[in-house]
């Protein structure tokens, strides 16, 4: 009951945060907050588990295509009735594109799991890898997923009631928070329940944890399959808030983005990962504002250069800093884990 109503006041706080901002800033936060969902799942994944995942794009991007694809479907089959009219025509394909997200992603985050119980180290960081070099390939081989150019996600207008109080971006924003409430919440239950203390017990010793009861194959599908619920969910931010979903947008570049937040902000934290969300959101915002102001050879010279050095720049500091990430800036008010070793 504690955590529903922390999670309650958070979101009512962010969400009236909305009005403080004016249209861009709200995109921005819808954007910072789909990563966040995103870089969340990932750092439990790596912090409590240790397993590696370097294509957790793929899993964002199995999300979005899930939510574009049943999202538009639904509301093709709406046309001409009555529930198309009102609120039924768009709420319903957002919930039906929800949840075909959390099947496209679950399924393929349950193959990645059941791949995971029997890879360590660099062998499944490897495997990850692998799935965001072939995204492109398989973009253009899928029926249905357009290749490069990708699929549009339905718009979701502002409800009647609210369409003179607030902006489209501003209207995205609250869904962004709160698809954000509805994925995290469950990751911080389970961080601090049982289930967070198999995920220790497995990666700190895998032969202990199994002499005590854990199976380490299940619980690191299991881990799997929740950090990649959560990317899913991640992805179906962005597409809502960009109303598109292409390979291009979660290539290599951008997995490696979403490794960056949770390292930065602290593996394991979950304020942590809202900081490196916020972080790789801001930072190449900030040098395109910074590179637009030199001449433009300059300009175009160091744009993309600037922003992966910057980033390199960010993770050293932090680690000779604050190993832990920056969320060892963040005060400490989760009461101490229990010692004693769970059992299945």
């Amino acid at each position: 009951m504690r955590l529903l109503t922390r999670a309650a006041l958070l979101t009512l706080l962010a969400l009236g945060a909305t009005f403080l901002l004016d249209p861009y800033r709200n995109y921005q936060l819808a954007t910072a907050t789909g990563t966040f969902v995103a870089v969340a799942g990932l750092t439990l994944l790596v912090g409590l588990t240790g397993q590696l995942s370097l294509g957790h794009a793929v899993l964002m991007a199995a999300g979005g295509y899930g939510y574009a694809l049943t999202a538009t479907w639904v509301a093709t089959a709406l046309e001409g009735t009555t529930l198309a009219d009102g609120a039924g025509g768009w709420l319903l394909p957002l919930l039906a594109g929800v949840a075909g997200a959390v099947v496209v992603a679950g399924l393929l985050g349950l193959l990645l799991g059941l791949a995971a119980a029997r890879l360590r180290g660099p062998y499944l960081a490897g495997l990850t890898l692998a799935l965001v070099i072939a995204l492109p390939a398989a973009a253009s081989t899928v029926p249905g997923l357009n290749g490069e150019q990708g699929v549009r996600a339905p718009f979701v207008p502002v409800p009647d009631p609210l369409a003179l109080l607030i902006a489209t971006e501003q209207w995205h924003a609250w869904l962004a928070v709160l698809v954000a409430a509805c994925a995290v919440t469950p990751l911080v239950a389970l961080r601090s329940g049982r289930a967070g203390l198999r995920m220790r017990a497995v990666h700190d010793d895998e032969t202990a944890a199994r002499l005590a009861g854990v199976d380490p194959g299940r619980v690191k599908a299991g881990a799997f399959v929740l950090s990649a619920l959560a990317a899913g969910l991640g992805g179906v931010v962005l597409a809502i808030v960009t109303q598109q979903v292409s390979p291009g947008a979660y290539g290599l570049g951008f997995s490696l983005l979403l490794v960056v937040a949770a390292v930065v902000g602290g593996l394991g934290s979950l304020g942590g990962a809202a900081i490196g969300a916020v972080l790789v959101t801001l930072l190449p915002w900030v040098v395109d504002q910074a590179t637009a102001a030199l001449p433009a050879d300059l300009g175009h010279r160091l744009q993309g250069n600037l922003e992966i050095a910057l980033f390199g720049v960010v993770v050293i500091v932090v680690t000779v800093l604050w190993p832990g990430g920056l969320a060892r800036l963040l005060p400490d008010r989760k009461a101490r884990p229990s010692t004693s070793f769970p059992t299945q």
